[in-house]
């Protein structure tokens, strides 16, 4: 129960922490927007200021219990989910930080597409999954080398065996043959770790980036949604590369570019620019 009063005063807490944020004073806004949730503990956004406020200062433990509370508290809020990510990628716990950052990018593009958010949460997904990737690209890099370690060793103590019997010749062109095919056989189990160039039918054709949002227009063409939405705001209500009419109303989402864009990513990890 609320004592009346307390969320007007909760509010102008909420306020002058506000200011003393955008003066870089930090500890004095985490103490007013404490006094805050003190007066006040089931407004989500006293929650998330403060966490706010802790990841300026790399305090990533208070910003994923803030983050964690204010979630149990909305669990739509998207700067909720955005900073509990972050606060779990620094703890290199990466499956759930990509979990906790593409739920933020689900929200973020149901509110606003075009936020400022969904292009600061899309490059720190982006991020998380390149550090994901890279990890189990490393881990499974250390296991292919050691088995092909072990395969030639196997292979010289084979080799050796034929020397002591005398087949010298034999031996020596068997043991290339096999050390070479060893070797193409681990170069293709190598290549899903391998960045390479996204395909061009994955990518805007305005912005060349690849889609992150796509969705279809009545003449067929797809684009990335801030994109073509922008271009409906600003330029006018057509196609910009067909230039039939277009209405907001009339995109839809592109889920079989967006799946072939999800695959691709699992396949070949982010090792691409995408910030």
């Amino acid at each position: 129960m609320v004592v009346p009063g307390a969320l007007s005063t909760a509010e102008k807490l909420r306020k002058d922490g506000n200011s003393y944020f955008k003066k870089d004073r930090f500890a004095a806004a985490i103490d007013a927007y404490t006094e805050a949730i003190t007066l006040c503990p089931n407004v989500p956004v006293y929650l998330t200021n403060r966490a706010l406020c802790h990841l300026k200062r790399n305090d990533w433990t208070r910003v994923e219990e803030d983050s964690r509370k204010a979630i149990q508290l909305d669990s739509n809020c998207v700067k909720a989910h955005y900073m509990l990510g972050l606060a779990l990628l620094q703890k290199q716990e990466y499956p759930e930080g990509v979990k906790e950052l593409e739920r933020a990018l689900d929200l973020g593009r149901g509110a606003d597409p075009k936020g400022y958010m969904v292009e600061e949460i899309w490059q720190e997904l982006a991020k998380a999954k390149y550090m994901e990737w890279e990890e189990a690209s490393s881990k499974r890099a250390w296991e292919l080398q050691s088995l092909k370690e072990a395969c030639e060793t196997a292979l010289k103590e084979k080799h050796d065996a034929f020397q002591m019997e005398g087949f010298l010749d034999e031996a020596g062109t068997t043991h290339m043959r096999q050390l070479e095919a060893l070797d193409r056989v681990f170069e293709k189990a190598a290549e899903a770790d391998t960045a390479s160039e996204v395909p061009d039918y994955l990518c805007c054709k305005i912005t060349l980036d690849i889609f992150r949002d796509p969705v279809i227009t009545p003449s067929g063409v797809t684009y990335e949604r801030s994109v073509i939405l922008n271009h409906l705001e600003k330029v006018g209500n057509f196609d910009p590369i067909t230039r039939e009419p277009v209405d907001p109303s009339q995109l839809i989402p592109n889920f079989a570019i967006k799946e072939a864009v999800e695959a691709y990513l699992k396949e070949h990890g982010w090792a691409y620019r995408t910030w």
